[in-house]
């Protein structure tokens, strides 16, 4: 494993574990870890996916091992207290949104934009905390419903919520930053 090349795969880490850990300290340290882990396992290294994705992967354990470490020491129950005014704001009372849903084109190909992407992080970073560690944690990470409310301390249904005010503000955020400004 080439240490430069792991070097260089640092920054990206760094941005992934900020957006989910949103502690400098606690990013720094899983990003540390993982590049660690990664010289350590290099033989391990079977060449079956690119090596950045293979210290990612290594960094969203490190990463979920911080979020379990972080959450026997601090609650995630504080959520943004306009969240709900912000949402229901978005419907009519008979449910139905207040504006149309713009057209996003091809979804597929704007996750390879790099501007799109630092959007992306940027509306990520605007969440409220516990809906962004939620978030993160099942979209990002791929834990069941089940892992997140056991990591979190919520609920089922507080998940759920959450997660729902966490799509409903990054579409939100994304349509007013990237699909209009496109």
């Amino acid at each position: 494993m080439d240490p430069d090349a792991l070097a260089a795969l640092r920054p990206r880490l760094l941005r992934l574990a900020r957006l989910q850990l949103r502690d400098e300290a606690s990013a720094e340290d899983a990003v540390s870890e993982t590049l660690l882990a990664a010289l350590e396992q290099a033989q391990s290294f079977r060449g079956r996916s690119a090596v950045a994705t293979w210290v990612v992967g290594i960094l969203k354990h490190k990463i979920v091992d911080a979020l379990r470490r972080q959450s026997r020491h601090t609650s995630l129950d504080a959520d943004d207290p306009e969240s709900p005014a912000l949402i229901d704001g978005l419907f009519r009372p008979d449910g139905h949104r207040v504006a149309p849903a713009q057209d996003w084109g091809d979804p597929e190909r704007l996750l390879g934009e790099a501007q799109f992407m630092a959007t992306l992080e940027a509306c990520l970073e605007r969440l409220p905390t516990a809906q962004a560690r939620v978030f993160l944690a099942r979209e990002w990470l791929e834990l069941s419903v089940a892992e997140v409310c056991k990591d979190s301390g919520h609920s089922a249904t507080n998940v759920s919520v959450l997660l729902f005010r966490a799509r409903m503000r990054l579409r939100e955020c994304l349509e007013t930053n990237w699909i209009a400004a496109t």
